[in-house]
């Protein structure tokens, strides 16, 4: 039986899910982002060599897979350019390898101007996006009047609804924002490179999918962000604008549930969260320091730093029974090396009411405090380890703690950014 497979972060974001997707794209044939846009970097690590990715599903660095671009992203096309450009230079082929869905909608200088100055207005209350004009795009969406990757290859229509939401934006830009107005003929100007390079891309991608399913070929799902950078299930508004969580494959590709066989989560051995918004582990001390130096913990990205905590198993459990996972993924388990003792975060004490909550709502997470279990540290390097028995006895026994407080197998341990630094458990059959 042919095997799909869903590979999400179940944190907020940042979790090594391209690593993971590189690693497990061997043996399949189609690799599918489905949601967010260039806001999402994935990095990887081959042959020494580092090369992130914001659009470009990363099963693509390997020969002989299909990537695709499912209308569940929001596309700007010049960052696509620069991307599979960069790529090729590198030696990778790309362009025969990558289509695009022709109902994606597309990321313009207006979403981007919009992003920017809405954060700005904010000021101290701005919500901490990349400023790449996701946002906007997804509003464009919702309020249906998106410029659609299928617009591309009709200048006429193009240019009438450019002109048309231009109006629109232009009204906000000069009355609200104090920014200068935008012309559509210079936006159409500018795309005519892009137009001509992402032309043979653009596809009817749900029916290009249906026939792999047919034909029963394997298809991995690449999510971008976390599960709790949701719009719908994350710490709102603290969150993306898209459904990083499963139910965006069904939404973002037109794949239906009955065809994802596995559903594999990425979770750090620690956390992490860039932007604003609560983080109830969160630390601000040597540990933060030791986490944010061996993780290379800043944005692939923005650069940002990222806020650094322990591993949250409530938040872990809610996303493993909002995503229906068949298993875990731990990754960074290396970065922990060193470290004299470890806690988990296993419950949560609500400061108001001084309520011990296993099962918070994402409403109120900004009133919790973390209950904490302390485990030993071990002081040996984990780091390339490819076999679980080589693992310190702590190490070990830290993985199996996290097993028994989620009730959910870790299949994967990743102890290194390097595509070989991975350990397979015996019992992870999904290929």
């Amino acid at each position: 039986m042919n095997k799909n497979i869903v590979i999400l972060g179940t944190q907020w974001g940042d979790e090594g899910k391209g690593k993971i997707v590189d690693v497990l794209t061997s043996k399949n044939s189609y690799v599918v982002r489905y949601q967010g846009g260039h806001n999402a970097g994935h990095t990887l690590v081959i042959d020494g060599k580092k090369i992130v990715l914001h659009l470009v599903p990363s099963g693509l660095l390997r020969d002989d897979v299909i990537g695709i671009i499912a209308h569940g992203v929001v596309l700007s096309p010049f960052a696509l350019f620069q991307e599979v450009d960069m790529l090729e230079n590198l030696g990778f082929h790309i362009k025969n390898r990558l289509f695009i869905s022709d109902m994606s909608p597309l990321i313009l200088k207006y979403h981007v101007a919009m992003d920017i100055a809405r954060e700005k207005k904010l000021g101290l209350n701005a919500l901490g996006t990349t400023g790449r004009g996701i946002g906007p795009a997804y509003e464009d969406k919702i309020s249906r009047c998106s410029i659609l990757c299928g617009d591309l290859k009709d200048i006429k229509i193009l240019s009438v609804k450019l002109e048309k939401i231009l109006d629109y934006y232009n009204h906000q830009f000069i009355s609200f924002y104090n920014q200068p107005m935008m012309y559509y003929k210079d936006i159409i100007k500018e795309l005519l490179p892009v137009i001509d390079f992402c032309h043979d891309m653009i596809q009817d991608t749900t029916d290009m999918l249906h026939n792999t399913v047919k034909n029963r070929k394997n298809i991995i799902f690449e999510g971008a962000q976390g599960s709790f950078l949701d719009v719908d299930h994350g710490t709102y508004p603290y969150v993306t604008s898209s459904n990083s969580t499963v139910g965006g494959i069904m939404t973002g590709t037109g794949v239906g549930p009955k065809h994802l066989d596995y559903i594999l989560g990425i979770t750090k051995a620690y956390s992490t969260r860039v932007g604003n918004g609560p983080f109830p582990t969160e630390l601000f001390d040597d540990v933060d320091k030791h986490l944010s130096y061996y993780g290379h913990e800043f944005g692939s990205t923005t650069g940002r730093k990222r806020r650094t905590g322990w591993l949250d198993i409530v938040l872990l459990c809610r996303a493993i029974y909002l995503n229906s996972l068949s298993s875990l993924c731990l990754t960074k388990l290396d970065v922990l090396d060193g470290l004299k003792e470890i806690k988990i975060c296993i419950a949560y004490k609500n400061i108001q009411t001084l309520e011990v909550i296993k099962y918070p709502s994402m409403y109120h997470l900004q009133n919790m405090r973390p209950i904490y279990e302390t485990h030993p540290g071990w002081m040996q390097k984990t780091k390339g380890v490819t076999k679980l028995k080589d693992l310190p006895n702590e190490a070990q026994r830290y993985i199996h703690r996290i097993e028994e407080l989620t009730n959910t197998p870790i299949s994967i341990i990743s102890t290194g950014p390097d595509r070989l630094h991975t350990i397979f458990i015996k019992d992870f059959t999904p290929i």
